[in-house]
């Protein structure tokens, strides 16, 4: 059953082309009543093979800052083991609830994104070109450390927040900021999920199942993108993490 369900999720998240480690947490905590600390190791060594993926696709594609992602995902490497440990001590209702609002938060950051660009534009300062020099290390590693601790702490990608990060801090260029953003994420959840994974959180048999059946279903999924109008791609976008986190906070 657990495998089925996530054929369908995975279906879904390639469908819209959005990441889905936070809605892989809400149904395995709320859906199959997986431990909440399991559910975060599950879905962070779950997002290992799919940003690998999406990574060597954006690398291939000339869409990767190289440089800027290895430093961020140098201090994320750091930041998102440390995370895992502090999660590891959290209560499981405290640490649902955060997720939750971090999960929801992400959904608001996306909405704004998608749906006022300009007012974004108009009240945040893009830089024009790309951060350089000991600013880019500084800066860097600290982005890295912030990040990599939300994701290893609370299970999500915290892709919103990076994306947001590299066009705001770095000056990294919209179309450059998904790939690059990609292989952020990549040591990032490999760090987190074998802290996870030190603290016996992670189930093997969940991971596989939900690994699985992601990763097809996303295969499938990403078929019918093109097929769907843009107006619901961008609603589907914002409401697949906005649902996942009101799920968790109320229903953990």
């Amino acid at each position: 059953m657990l495998f089925f369900s996530m054929l369908l999720l995975g279906a879904v998240i390639g469908f819209v082309g959005a990441g889905g480690a936070g809605v892989t947490i809400t149904l395995l905590t709320v859906g199959f009543h997986v431990p909440i600390h399991t559910a975060l190791a599950v879905a962070l060594a779950s997002m290992v093979f799919t940003m690998l993926s999406g990574t060597i696709s954006h690398f291939r594609q000339k869409e990767v800052i190289v440089k800027t992602g290895a430093i961020i995902g140098l201090g994320g490497i750091s930041g998102a083991f440390i995370g895992a440990n502090v999660s590891n001590r959290m209560p499981a209702d405290f640490l649902s609830e955060i997720t939750g609002l971090m999960l929801f938060s992400s959904a608001i950051i996306l909405y704004i994104k998608l749906y006022h660009d300009k007012w974004l534009a108009a009240h945040t300062p893009m830089r024009s070109e790309l951060l350089t020099g000991h600013k880019l290390w500084i800066y860097g590693l600290i982005t890295g450390i912030i990040t990599g601790f939300l994701s290893g702490a609370f299970g999500i990608g915290a892709a919103a927040y990076i994306q947001l990060a590299l066009m705001v801090i770095f000056g990294v260029p919209l179309l450059q900021t998904i790939g690059t953003c990609m292989m952020i994420i990549l040591p990032i959840s490999a760090a987190g999920g074998l802290g996870y994974l030190f603290n016996d959180r992670l189930d093997f048999m969940i991971f596989i199942q939900t690994l699985a059946g992601l990763m097809i279903g996303a295969w499938f999924g990403a078929k019918g993108t093109h097929l769907a109008p843009l107006p619901l791609l961008k609603a589907a976008i914002v409401a697949l993490p906005a649902i996942g986190g009101i799920t968790m906070i109320l229903f953990h």
